[in-house]
């Protein structure tokens, strides 16, 4: 009896889709389909055209023009994979790649059970991602505005005598300054109000993200998250956001992979070696996590804006989050006593890190 499922290839752009064809089963012809426009309408011919939708397995790769495929072929009733770019199988000798061998290479591939999925966000999920990934590029755009009003004023030879920079003290001896001419008081001005205008463009996000989570699906999870010592309520946002369910995860050690906390390795024969993190992975929350790890540095200790965070936290989480802590903070002690830099410390803290946010998330989604 003739198989009558279909792999369908999609290779996006923009404007246009190349769309490739690999008949069920194990040696069934891959042909090229064609061009088709990036529109929900071209889909739906495409759908009709190819047979019954739940015999189409359709898969494309993970890119700038996000899920909104993916819904559409699934709402039409056919089956539809997000490939992860990273994980997809390459031929080492093959310097040829173009949108067609692209297409065929996943309609193959999918056919074969090569490919490793992405998860696909719901729609809620992919609007606070978008809030948390807006708020840190305003963070990124505020430090380079910073980081230029701090090179003009040391090139004027203006050096700043207090402890911390940035503070109320610190911008009212910015304003302070006077230039002898004109075009160099202009610099200033101009320079302080990017730096306070980006400061107000953090600050409308973060009380967006803190106005939003409470009526988010995930809300019980962040609030979870954020017992935790260093785990704000913007990184447990940010977190989530990225991952999704991190229930999902089988093994602690599985999310702190997917994260690129963990070693790399080089084993050939009797050679045996380690290296740097991975850096595979969301970079999004690689980065909230080693800024949250820092706070492991300290002794271990409720302080007073820990404990407002733990009011009303289920007592298991709590424990949770005190365990991490001595763990954690007495880590940092031992390997910097062993001499370890700073940095490959707190790296290391924050892989760990992920396995007491993962269990923490388990925990809730148990209750």
């Amino acid at each position: 009896m003739k198989d009558s499922t279909r792999y369908v290839g999609l290779d996006d752009s923009k404007d246009v889709i190349e769309v490739a064809v690999a008949e069920g089963g194990g040696r069934g012809e891959v042909r090229r389909y064609g061009l088709i426009p990036n529109t929900p309408e071209a889909l739906r011919k495409l759908v009709r055209r190819l047979g019954r939708p739940r015999e189409l397995h359709f898969v494309y790769e993970a890119g700038p023009c996000g899920y909104q495929m993916y819904r559409e072929v699934r709402a039409l009733g056919a089956n539809c994979m997000v490939a992860a770019p990273s994980r997809t199988p390459r031929r080492a000798g093959d310097r040829i790649k173009n949108d067609q061998r692209d297409a065929a290479t996943l309609a193959r591939l999918h056919r074969a059970g090569e490919l490793t999925p992405v998860w696909v966000p719901d729609e809620q999920s992919e609007a606070m991602r978008d809030l948390t990934r807006a708020r840190e590029d305003a963070k990124y755009a505020q430090s380079r505005a910073r980081q230029r009003l701090q090179s003009f004023l040391l090139r004027q030879g203006r050096r700043y005598a207090g402890r911390s920079a940035w503070t109320r003290a610190h911008l009212s001896w910015i304003r302070q300054q006077s230039f002898a001419h004109p075009s160099q008081q202009v610099c200033v001005e101009e320079y302080l109000g990017a730096v306070e205008e980006a400061t107000r463009r953090v600050e409308r996000l973060d009380t967006q993200i803190r106005e939003l989570v409470p009526v988010w699906s995930q809300a019980p999870v962040v609030r979870a998250l954020s017992a935790h010592r260093g785990v704000s309520l913007l990184a447990a946002s940010t977190t989530v956001a990225e991952l999704g369910e991190l229930t999902r995860f089988e093994r602690a050690r599985d999310v702190m992979g997917f994260v690129g906390l963990v070693p790399s390795l080089d084993a050939s024969g009797q050679r045996h070696r380690t290296g740097a993190i991975t850096k595979t992975g969301n970079a999004h929350v690689r980065r909230c996590l080693v800024e949250a790890a820092w706070a492991y540095r300290h002794p271990a200790r409720r302080t007073a804006h820990l404990r407002r965070r733990l009011e009303g936290q289920p007592e298991a989480v709590q424990q949770i989050a005190w365990k991490a802590q001595l763990r954690l903070c007495g880590r940092y002690r031992r390997l910097v006593a062993r001499g370890k830099h700073h940095n490959k410390v707190v790296t290391a803290i924050a892989r760990e890190l992920v396995g007491f946010l993962w269990a923490t998330a388990k925990l809730v989604a148990a209750n």
